[in-house]
């Protein structure tokens, strides 16, 4: 059964049944994905996959290939806005729903595990989360995760967004919300849609003027995450803090 009522494109046969080389398809890609999970199916099998539970007639192939194609990967398909999600032929309002809610499952599962840690000690953790929900994004996005006096993840708060290349972040308003918050630290992370986590002057301004603030009431910035496609630059490891 679809996920979503509504079905999308679909190709419908006059006989109402599936021709024997689709069934068998999705049933050997199930197979094979219940008995190897994920990790040797590339991307457009994997979305697939997914395309099953909504579209239930058809060949589904053509357009998660095309889907792939239009976004780079499987992340990217998962994590495009909705409105560029429906760019592509053969997408509707239920795929959208159905791919919308595979992201929200996605990013609460990855904060699942580091939202009331100690997040120092758990910092492979936390790293996948920020990946999870901010690598694929299009456009910056500024998140600030505010920790107790014994370094346990309180909060995590998305303060601002962006456009490709800047999203503009109050440093006031910040150490304001961790004063709220009763936080005694807080971690800044934001992404760098073009992919590469390098700081910009601008970046590392802004970091200083928040650990500026910080301090003045007694608060500690442990670090600044810069999220690339595919790795991240801390402003501490690197020498920025």
């Amino acid at each position: 059964m679809p996920l979503c009522a509504g079905e999308e494109a679909v190709v419908e046969l006059s006989a109402g049944r599936l021709p024997s080389y689709i069934q068998g398809h999705r049933k050997r890609l199930r197979a094979r994905f219940m008995a190897g999970g994920a990790a040797a199916m590339p991307d457009y099998e994997l979305l697939e996959l997914v395309l099953f539970r909504t579209i239930r007639r058809g060949d589904v192939k053509p357009l998660a290939r095309r889907l792939i194609d239009h976004f780079g990967d499987f992340n990217r398909v998962i994590s495009a806005p909705a409105e560029r999600l429906t760019e592509v032929e053969g997408v509707g309002e239920a795929l959208v729903q159905d791919l919308k809610i595979l992201e929200a499952a996605a990013h609460r599962m990855a904060r699942a595990k580091v939202l009331r840690r100690q997040v120092l000690s758990g910092w492979d953790a936390l790293l996948d989360y920020c990946h999870t929900v901010m690598a694929h994004r299009e456009t910056e996005q500024f998140r600030v995760l505010y920790l107790d006096r014994k370094n346990v993840l309180i909060a995590d708060e998305e303060q601002a967004k962006g456009t490709v290349d800047h999203v503009p972040v109050y440093p006031r308003e910040v150490v304001k919300r961790a004063l709220e918050l009763n936080a005694s630290a807080l971690i800044l992370v934001h992404n760098h849609p073009s992919g590469d986590p390098s700081p910009s002057n601008a970046d590392i301004s802004m970091t200083r003027a928040i650990d500026e603030a910080a301090q003045a009431l007694g608060l500690s910035l442990h670090d600044h995450l810069i999220i690339g496609k595919s790795n991240e630059l801390s402003f501490r490891a690197a020498g920025y803090l």
